[in-house]
């Protein structure tokens, strides 16, 4: 179910992936909630986990790089993030 909220973001143009999008949308405080890839390196997860908690975004630890990259079309990626509030929030509401 996760995932086909992930793919409904992506077809209504509120997902941006990859580390580098990513953290340059999270910079500019555009992103509601930040999916890192359980198997994403260490280094990543920590990145991730300090400019999220510093500017008070959700951040969850879901699923692999395979199936994020799969969920929104495209190769694997280690970190997706969603621009979408009321998206964001029902994703968080799922992994509950």
């Amino acid at each position: 179910k996760i995932y086909s909220y992930i793919g409904l973001a992506m077809r209504a143009g509120q997902v941006v992936s990859g580390d580098d999008t990513t953290l340059k949308e999270l910079k500019k405080g555009k992103i509601s909630l930040v999916i890192v890839a359980d198997d994403a390196s260490e280094n990543t997860k920590k990145l991730f986990k300090d400019k999220s908690s510093y500017r008070k975004i959700n951040q969850i630890y879901f699923s692999t790089k395979v199936e994020l990259g799969l969920a929104i079309g495209k190769s694997p990626r280690a970190v997706i993030g969603i621009k979408d509030k009321s998206l964001a929030s029902k994703i968080t509401e799922l992994m509950q």
